[in-house]
């Protein structure tokens, strides 16, 4: 292009939104980069973050910017991969990135094993082969907590700051991960129900299309890493506040970890440190750490018609009901949610404010927004739902909440295991 580049950001946003377009156009990535090769020494990940949103919100599909992810990186390459991410020692994005890593060793781990049992012929390199993946299929099953922690501590802060649209690309590559794991495994409980000596041509197949979805597997973690690490992880590093920091990491800690134990946060002072605490450290300690907080931000009874309670009393009896509630204001954002011992969902505190559309995954919004607009026309009072989860049947619920005028004030969400209820039979009296 040539010249001295314009630096104020109205025209920078409008160069890199030509980039962008001309790219969902088809233009090539090489003549792109030469063509913008000066200006696009100046652009950081965060303004390709902001961009992205813009045009989502302008109404480019937001599958349509995530299926191009990776052309918009070819373009961005050099200028997002200078400088690194940089994050004390136990800091969510240190964690996270050293996830990524163990992750990927996991990853080609996993196609090493396939390939050694492809080629194992004598019976000890076959059983040792086969014990290899029934341990990566743990480790590849451990790993969702990585996922829940990105969905439901990082990417609420970084929406509480503006950036909306890439956390949600990112979520629908998280669902590609999951999608792809969960065949990754079927195949392997195939393998494990395989005669080889009767059934060699089947076992050989399962194998080979096993190879196929490891190498598919290992291409879509790099390519997802390599986005949140460059892109990302440097975007909420520069808007996520330390005391933001600090509460992710307790909140990281209760949700728990894959790979390794991390150590304690190092975060700028020796209270923000002391704050985070142990890595696994368990909810009762932290309860107990939040309990003089806690008591000082409710006093005094809490009237109903039907009678009332001490705050601490409501929040106890709440905490204690056997299934998990969330409620979620007429503006649509989460408002409140029980905080059980074992919950069903994973829920975090920085989910208090965000919008329930983004707390799930893009292919469920049109639903979500389909229920609670029949919520509040009156169309209808509740929905509900059953899934089948880790060999345990979830019963999930919707309810409309209105005053005694008759105004939707709300939805309650309540979510149980029915696994057990459902075989009661008989009869259990008191006496």
């Amino acid at each position: 292009m040539g010249g001295k580049m314009k630096e104020d950001w109205p025209e920078k946003k409008r160069m890199i939104k030509e980039i962008l377009k001309r790219l969902h156009g088809g233009e090539s990535v090489d003549g792109l980069k030469e063509e913008f090769k000066e200006f696009l020494e100046t652009v950081t990940a965060r303004e390709i973050s902001l961009i992205e949103q813009e045009l989502i919100d302008e109404g480019m599909p937001r599958e349509e910017m995530q299926r191009l992810c990776d052309v918009h990186l070819a373009v961005f390459k050099e200028s997002v991969e200078g400088g690194g991410v940089s994050a004390p020692a136990g800091h969510p994005i240190g964690i996270l990135m050293n996830e990524h890593r163990a992750i990927l060793e996991s990853a080609e781990m996993f196609r090493k094993a396939v390939l050694a049992l492809r080629d194992a012929e004598k019976e000890d390199e076959i059983e040792g082969a086969r014990s290899e993946l029934a341990r990566i299929k743990e480790l590849l099953r451990d790993s969702e907590s990585h996922y829940l922690r990105e969905e439901n501590v990082l990417f609420p802060y970084l929406e509480k700051h503006g950036i909306t649209q890439p956390p949600a690309i990112m979520w629908m590559e998280h669902d590609r991960i999951r999608e792809t794991k969960k065949k990754c495994i079927e195949l392997i409980d195939v393998l494990e129900t395989i005669d080889r000596r009767k059934e060699e041509k089947r076992r050989s197949d399962t194998i080979h299309e096993l190879a196929n979805w490891t190498i598919a597997l290992s291409e879509l973690l790099s390519n997802h890493f390599y986005k949140e690490n460059n892109i990302l992880f440097k975007a909420a590093m520069q808007v996520v506040t330390d005391e933001e920091w600090r509460d992710a990491r307790i909140q990281f800690d209760e949700i728990g970890y894959c790979c390794f134990t991390p150590k304690p946060a190092a975060f700028s002072s020796a209270a923000a440190s002391s704050a985070a605490g142990s890595a696994g450290h368990s909810r009762e300690a932290e309860k107990g750490a939040a309990a003089p907080a806690d008591r000082e931000r409710g006093t005094g009874e809490i009237s109903f018609e039907t009678g009332s309670f001490e705050p601490e009393e409501l929040e106890a009896l709440l905490d204690t009901l056997p299934f998990d509630v969330t409620f979620v204001d007429a503006e649509d954002r989460v408002k409140y949610f029980s905080n059980a011992p074992e919950r069903i969902f994973v829920r975090t505190k920085a989910v208090i404010g965000r919008t329930v559309q983004q707390c799930h995954p893009s292919k469920s919004i049109d639903r979500v927004n389909q229920i609670l607009e029949d919520f509040k026309s009156g169309k209808r009072d509740s929905a509900e739902f059953w899934i089948e989860m880790n060999g345990r049947l979830i019963y999930i619920r919707y309810f409309a909440v209105r005053s005694k005028r008759g105004e939707y004030l709300g939805t309650v969400e309540v979510t149980q295991d029915i696994t057990d209820i459902k075989g009661i039979e008989g009869e259990k009296r008191l006496m």
